[in-house]
């Protein structure tokens, strides 16, 4: 993929569905008891991946472009009626596929499969296996790694699991898990809320789930601690999902028009739930012009527009970015850490956060970011390599990247490294370099969560 740089971004558009919530729409449908209609359903690989497993476990599904209509296997009383899949359930290139179903096979009383693709293969999965064997399943893995073998059995034992790192997933999976579970289970996020389109999901299916910010004598530097609760066994009925648009997709064209100078850019239709649209906030601490109106709580989401123009500098606030000493050019305080919380509420967008930092008056530092490192690639060394092939200024830290700025960007060969949110990122910046860019392997790996990302990102681009 070639891209030659951009003088702004212009238009008004809709982004396809959100990716997150569509894998969630889906198995969900998948255990309740009637026919669910999903609407604006992802045009994703990875969400394809899942309906691929979900169908494969004997549930009906069919597909009309982003409409899907899922028949549910739920009962009233036991667990759902799925059938044993003869061969591996084929997760792709899909974490949340497999460490979701995973948490749903769990409470299943057979035994399944689950595989994926080499870079899937390579993700950790013991952060699931632990709370899943003391649910009472048996999961055996390769080194903590894919394929997973799952044993389930039903009712499963509830547990209060506390989570070492902070994963929506990881969530999710005990969730899934705790549906076909005699008594209440409980997560606990001891360093803040990670995303809850699980619990929304559920919730709106019938299931009792309670979200509580319990007080605690010394309360975590990093975010508040949150207890999720959920009553099982629970049976689930249909209902209809409208899917919002995803934000995490809307955000490399929200990075881009605030980077841009003379951009007019509206996303219509986006979803903006509170633990998503932290980059937001992290945009306005920089100074960016943005508009975000909440037009309506499709379903149990909240939806609306979001409107940037690249009209200002970016200028760091020092109430949203404390100072640091000691890292600037000649060894002067720097600003802008992004760190704790910040960083897990914003894990998918860092990429192109980081390419962002190249145009921020005193750069950005991340921390707290080693997640990244077990992504689709490690993402850090992957943002670190590609920018300094545009000659920015960067250093690789163990669990993040320092990042100076402003930065005159040059256009280079980057490398995509088959992941679709390095892909996108570097898109962005090539709009913003002197010379044309090219990105091996880009058009393949966005497929992956935003296979419209190219075409319409030329459609917005004037030059």
């Amino acid at each position: 993929m070639r891209i030659r740089p951009a003088s702004r971004l212009r238009g008004r558009v809709q982004v396809p569905g959100d990716k997150s919530i569509s894998h969630r729409a889906a198995i969900v449908a998948a255990l309740a008891r009637g026919t669910t209609r999903i609407e604006n359903f992802s045009t994703s690989a990875d969400c394809a991946s899942t309906l691929g497993v979900v169908g494969a476990l004997g549930v009906s599904v069919e597909r009309d472009g982003a409409t899907v209509r899922v028949e549910g296997a739920g009962t009233d009383e036991g667990p759902p009626r799925f059938r044993p899949s003869r061969q591996p359930l084929d997760c792709g290139n899909s974490g949340t596929t497999m460490r979701l179903v995973a948490g749903v096979l769990a409470a299943q009383p057979f035994a399944s499969v689950l595989t994926g693709d080499d870079s899937l293969s390579r993700r950790p999965m013991r952060r699931i296996i632990e709370p899943l064997e003391l649910m009472g399943a048996r999961v055996s893995s390769v080194e903590g790694c894919a394929p997973l073998r799952v044993e389930g059995r039903w009712p499963l034992e509830p547990v209060r699991y506390e989570m070492p790192v902070a994963s929506a997933q990881v969530k999710s999976c005990v969730l899934l898990a705790g549906l076909g579970a005699r008594g209440s289970t409980q997560v606990v996020e001891p360093r803040g809320q990670t995303r809850d389109h699980t619990e929304r999901m559920l919730a709106s299916f019938g299931a009792e789930v309670a979200t509580d910010w319990p007080r605690t004598p010394v309360p975590s530097p990093s975010g508040r601690r949150v207890v999720v609760t959920l009553k099982g066994p629970a049976h689930l009925r249909a209902r209809d999902v409208i899917v919002p648009g995803d934000f995490s997709s809307a955000a490399f064209l929200v990075a881009a028009a605030a980077m841009l100078r003379g951009s007019d850019l509206q996303v219509d239709g986006v979803g903006l739930n509170h633990t998503r649209t932290h980059l937001l906030r992290l945009l306005m601490g920089l100074g960016a012009y943005l508009k975000v109106d909440l037009a309506s709580g499709e379903g149990c989401e909240p939806v609306g527009s979001i409107r940037v123009r690249g009209e200002r500098e970016l200028v760091p606030d020092p109430e949203d970015f404390p100072p640091v000493a000691g890292w600037g050019p000649n060894g002067e305080t720097g600003s802008n850490v992004v760190r704790g919380q910040a960083v897990a509420q914003v894990i998918d967008e860092l990429p192109v956060l980081a390419v962002l930092a190249t145009q921020v008056r005193g750069g950005l530092e991340i921390r707290d970011a080693r997640e990244l490192r077990v992504k689709e690639s490690d993402r850090i060394r992957a943002v670190a390599e590609n920018l300094r092939a545009m000659d920015a200024d960067v250093v690789e830290l163990y669990d993040g990247l320092r990042i100076y700025g402003p930065t005159r960007l040059h256009g280079a060969r980057l490398q995509s490294f088959g992941d679709h949110r390095i892909a996108m990122a570097f898109a962005v910046a090539a709009l913003a370099a002197e010379g044309e860019s090219e990105i091996v392997g880009a058009e393949e790996c966005v497929q992956i969560s935003f296979p419209e990302f190219f075409p319409l990102l030329e459609s917005l681009t004037e030059r």
